[in-house]
């Protein structure tokens, strides 16, 4: 994904710029819940496809939002967790969803 980090960009546009996608905001919201695997995104997800998923996944993950755990029980998985940015960004998307109940 590439966004042009300027001075003079508004920083809610360049958060927006690097959540939207098809399937960010979803993945997101499912991260809320604790750890998500890839085939339960696939699952839950309804439309999606792996190559999708897979490239909003790794963008999510270079952006910081999400971290990649790899467990190494076996089945071998992979679990997605939201990171310390990510929850920071949880009371934002709050205040909003309660600015837009207001209207």
């Amino acid at each position: 994904m590439t966004t042009q980090n300027t001075s003079t960009e508004c920083p809610a546009s360049r958060l927006l710029k690097q959540l939207s996608g098809k399937w960010k905001p979803q993945i997101f919201l499912l991260a809320l819940n604790g750890p998500i695997r890839f085939n339960q995104l696939l699952r839950e997800l309804e439309g999606s496809n792996k190559q999708s998923l897979s490239t909003a996944l790794r963008e999510m993950e270079e952006l910081g939002f999400l971290q990649r755990h790899i467990i190494s029980e076996k089945p071998l998985h992979i679990e997605y967790r939201l990171s310390e940015s990510g929850h920071q960004l949880i009371p934002i998307f709050k205040s909003i969803e309660d600015a837009l109940k207001a209207i």
